[in-house]
């Protein structure tokens, strides 16, 4: 009897620290999250370039399949409201990490408007800035923008480099009136007939004509500035210099999911849908469809992400040309080649 009083001892001993040891191994939600080495995941807040929209799914997407993760980030992504946002946004550490136009970026920096704030790699080799509208409105050239109403957020790369695209374009911009939007309604906005065009992206097109229901009509600003860069990521200067390695662990990481977002343009849109409820995704799948002859250098076989000082050089001399920038700035003032991909 005592024998077999022991075995049931043990046995039942043996039962508790079984439970003991699958309750230990199991999450724990005090726990930091852990990286592919075991190492505690460094948390980075980034930012969108406007709103969540299919050309910006590419960060969902690095979430979503873990490249955050394997780099050694938990990153929380949050919708962005235009270069001038985004910026101060990241100079004032609400963020690490985000998207802006490159040439927004150049006139908010030559201008006095901001500084603090670096390029690591580039989004698109080309800048995608346009003014969109829709038929019936009678624009079907620069020209005919005068005597219109349009929308834009105040800070955003299309508002703020306007009149340099007027005056090359031949629009005279005092007879073009800007009102305020935000990134989410501009459409709707749009749609409802309150205003004649808005600054967008050329990407939003598949978009705005399933809001309006109607065909959409662009305006390229690429078509008089033709060596304009399109978004960039930035960061603080601060954390450029203080943490290089990290700037270069979340660059490759985010640039990885550009890269599979282009390639898997529905799967990423689905990413982008089960994380954004209103994303649409056949809109957003279109979007990338289209976003991808501007993210890869034409017959130059560079590398995605890849930034070129002459180029840049190049932007700037076609905005000191057209009056927009109040100091000469050079390309190394607002880009740490060191940490960007090579061209």
């Amino acid at each position: 009897m005592r024998r077999l009083t022991r075995t049931v001892a043990a046995a039942t001993m043996a039962a508790a620290l079984a439970l003991v040891a699958a309750c230990s191994s199991g999450s724990d939600s005090t726990e930091e999250p852990k990286g592919g080495e075991g190492a505690a995941l460094e948390k980075v807040t980034y930012l969108t370039s406007f709103g969540n929209f299919g050309r910006d799914s590419y960060a969902w997407v690095a979430k979503e399949k873990g490249f955050f993760r394997e780099a050694g980030f938990d990153v929380e992504i949050k919708a962005g409201q235009g270069t001038n946002a985004v910026i101060q946004t990241i100079v004032g550490g609400q963020a690490q990490f985000g998207p802006i136009d490159l040439t927004g970026g150049l006139l908010q920096f030559a201008n006095g408007q901001a500084k603090d704030f670096v390029a690591v790699a580039a989004i698109q080799q080309r800048t995608m800035a346009a003014i969109a509208t829709v038929e019936g409105k009678n624009i079907a050239s620069p020209k005919d923008l005068e005597g219109k109403k349009l929308a834009d957020t105040p800070g955003s790369v299309v508002r703020n480099l306007f009149p340099t695209y007027a005056k090359l374009a031949g629009v005279d911009v005092n007879k073009v009136t800007w009102v305020n939007g935000e990134a989410q309604t501009l459409m709707g906005t749009l749609a409802s007939g309150a205003v004649d065009g808005i600054g967008q992206f050329v990407v939003g097109q598949p978009t705005i004509e399933t809001v309006t229901k109607k065909k959409a009509i662009l305006l390229p600003y690429s078509e008089y500035m033709q060596d304009l860069y399109g978004n960039v990521l930035i960061t603080s200067t601060k954390i450029a210099k203080e943490n290089p390695d990290m700037v270069k662990r979340f660059t490759g990481a985010l640039l990885k999911g550009l890269e599979y977002a282009l390639t898997n343009p529905q799967e990423a849109a689905e990413l982008l849908k089960k994380n954004v409820d209103a994303a649409n995704v056949p809109a957003s799948k279109a979007e990338l469809e289209l976003m991808a002859g501007y993210v890869r250098s034409n017959n130059s076989g560079a590398a995605i992400g890849t930034l070129d000082s002459g180029r840049v050089a190049k932007s700037i001399a076609i905005l000191q040309g057209a009056g927009a920038l109040k100091q000469n700035i050079t390309p190394d003032q607002i880009i740490d080649f060191g940490l960007a991909p090579k061209a």
